[in-house]
């Protein structure tokens, strides 16, 4: 049975906040299509980046940069037919120092797949 979008990024979403909080992305990976794009606004990521073994490296950078690992407090879902956006909150350690957000990630979604990925933030500023 064909799971719904909602429930596809659902469970991505899932795995995804278990990858910031963990570092393991190989369920996240696992969702997601051959041909899956990802837009990221700043750094080394800026753009349109393409294919799973660039998602692979971003994520392990981001993991790398946020040791040991984000919390993530999920404030609102919206989903059309092919896409899913989890408006969040995330906190934790970035290169030693600390750090909040607010981030938007949006998942578009193809079968069981997640066939590209696009995030945006804002700085909460530091912790104090």
């Amino acid at each position: 049975m064909q799971q719904t979008t909602v429930e596809v990024a659902h469970q991505a979403f899932s795995h995804f906040t278990h990858g910031l909080a963990t570092g393991e992305w190989n369920p996240f990976l696992d969702m997601l299509s051959e041909d899956f794009t990802f837009w990221f606004p700043v750094g080394s990521y800026h753009g349109l980046n393409v294919g799973k073994h660039r998602a692979r490296e971003f994520f392990e950078y981001a993991s790398e940069a946020f040791k040991p690992g984000l919390s993530v407090t999920l404030e609102r879902v919206t989903s059309s037919e092919t896409t899913v956006v989890f408006e969040f909150r995330d906190e934790g350690w970035l290169r030693g120092e600390p750090y909040k957000n607010r981030i938007a990630v949006s998942f578009d979604v193809r079968g069981n797949q997640i066939c590209a990925y696009r995030e945006y933030f804002g700085s909460d500023g530091k912790s104090n």
